[in-house]
């Protein structure tokens, strides 16, 4: 029917936006096209409230409508046949549709559902419908109407140059698309929950960059291969993501010398803070991010929440806070880091593990047992030896 393969993008909560439509729309534009330029051939506009993809036909709609689906901001997509706004013209690419749908899907049941966007059309909406549906029961003499439970859901969408037909609806991510919201810094580890909290953030159009803690000899190479693995799978969703790697063992050794074994977690929770912040204020970030949920350790009960809090003045976003761990693992597992964050390599957070660690920390006895350290040497030195990589999308 068409030289070209044609999806109709579904921007959803991005239609809600008011007089700031236009922006979000073109930043929705944007980030489809980055996720398509390996494709030769792809033409993207806004059109009226949709975004329609145009593509030559040797890239498989699979691949296309794949792609799409991992762009934060995209409700839905239907791929689509595009005719000129004419009865006839319509009636005809309706009922040769239907016949592919026949052949390919085994469909012996319809309803035609249309929608007239174009005012100045002569036929309203639903004598459209009925129009249509008699010629596709005329030239397609196994179809029978069914407006209940009907196989195929026929959609006319009438324009005013041009018009749709498509029976498939994808639903996607929603969200708002990224950089819409600034940038947040994560505090990402190997574990389940910071790589869910990473990519729930980048759904509300936050760019994301990452810092990620260590304890070099204690913790191996592998474990820092294991961090970027799920960078790397975040990519799909966030773009290239900045990881800044800092070993924190001298600060856990000070600790162990110079404070009670109990404070050991919260410590070490408070310089993690302290350090983000500073490399929040290099990067642009405007918060932190965690993957801590309530109640879920020692570290975060909500009295030990507070005392972290505490150490830094940037806004702590805590995306997982009130979810149980079932729906933290199966999120994992839909967007693709669960496999990767359960292998059996160590983080910071397991060295120097004390063996009854304080729930319900006071902030003023916390701040007494960081006066016997040197904070601000012990920060500086960290910061000095950081290192930093970028990972991007395959």
């Amino acid at each position: 029917m068409e030289d070209r393969n044609i999806y109709i993008v579904r921007c959803g909560e991005v239609a809600l936006k008011g007089m700031n439509k236009p922006y979000f729309e073109r930043m929705l534009v944007e980030r489809i096209r980055k996720v398509l330029k390996k494709h030769k051939g792809i033409e993207i506009r806004r059109e009226d409230g949709l975004i329609v993809v145009r593509t030559i036909k040797d890239i498989s709609r699979d691949t296309v409508i794949g792609e799409i689906s991992k762009v934060f901001g995209v409700a839905s997509i239907s791929p689509a046949i595009e005719v000129e706004s004419d009865m006839e013209a319509i009636e005809q690419a309706a009922v040769a549709y239907m016949k592919q749908l026949i052949e390919e899907k085994g469909i012996r049941t319809f309803k035609v559902e249309a929608k007239r966007s174009d005012k100045n059309f002569p036929i309203q909406s639903p004598d459209i419908a009925r129009q249509i549906g008699a010629k596709i029961l005329i030239g397609c003499r196994v179809l029978k109407v069914d407006v209940h439970q009907p196989e195929c859901r026929l959609h006319i969408h009438v324009r005013r140059e041009r018009s749709f037909l498509y029976e498939q609806k994808v639903s996607t991510l929603g969200g708002l698309p990224l950089g819409t919201n600034g940038k947040g810094l994560i505090l990402l580890s190997g574990g389940i929950d910071s790589p869910v909290a990473a990519f729930l953030m980048a759904k509300r159009g936050m760019y994301i960059e990452a810092i990620h803690f260590h304890s070099y000899p204690y913790t191996s190479d592998r474990a820092w291969e294991k961090v970027k693995d799920l960078a790397q799978v975040l990519t799909q969703y966030c773009g290239n993501i900045k990881i800044h790697s800092i070993n924190l063992l001298p600060i856990q050794e000070q600790i162990v010398e110079n404070c009670p074994e109990e404070e050991m977690t919260i410590l070490v929770r408070r310089f993690m803070m302290k350090i983000a912040e500073r490399v929040a204020a290099d990067t642009g970030s405007l918060m932190l991010i965690t993957g801590e949920n309530l109640g879920q350790v020692a570290s975060q009960t909500a009295e030990a929440l507070v005392v972290t809090d505490a150490a830094t003045k940037l806004p702590v976003m805590r995306p997982l806070i009130g979810m149980d761990k079932v729906e933290i693992m199966d999120m994992a597992r839909k967007i693709g880091t669960y496999d990767i964050s359960i292998l059996p390599y160590e983080d910071c957070c397991t060295v120097f593990l004390p063996k009854h660690p304080k729930t319900k920390p006071k902030l003023l006895a916390i701040m007494e047992s960081e006066s016997r350290l040197d904070m601000e040497g012990l920060i500086e030195t960290a910061l000095e030896g950081k290192e930093t990589v970028t990972i991007r999308p395959v």
